[in-house]
């Protein structure tokens, strides 16, 4: 058991979109992951995702709606919901998913990342 300093875990890295584990919990992953500017339009057949705020500002993009989220805030999306996150400035977000979960679900893209990439 070690505890986990967020702001230490982010200082290690500065490539946007590509998720990093932090920790495993049974069968899922807790990813910290920069962002900024747009992401592609995707889903997740087969799970829910969770984004949470940690610094800065993101927006999910559905189909009907676009959601605003604000540092201590977190939305989950279902499995099979289409849905494209975005930050107009450099926003830091934790995701919660399970292991193997491809970051651009459905597609694949020039910001399609490597899982598993551990800090």
């Amino acid at each position: 058991m070690k505890k986990i300093n967020f702001k230490k875990k982010f200082n290690k890295f500065s490539d946007l979109w590509s998720p990093k584990v932090i920790a495993e919990m049974n069968n899922y992953q807790f990813k910290l992951v920069k962002i900024k500017d747009d992401f592609i339009w995707h889903m997740h057949d087969d799970t829910d995702e969770v984004f949470i705020v940690i610094e800065g500002e993101i927006f999910i993009e559905f189909e009907d709606e676009t959601i605003n989220l604000t540092s201590g805030e977190m939305i989950v999306v279902p499995k099979g919901t289409k849905h494209r996150p975005y930050a107009n400035e450099e926003a830091k977000i934790m995701l919660v998913e399970p292991i193997g979960v491809v970051n651009t679900g459905d597609q694949k893209d020039d910001l399609t990342a490597p899982n598993d990439q551990w800090i």
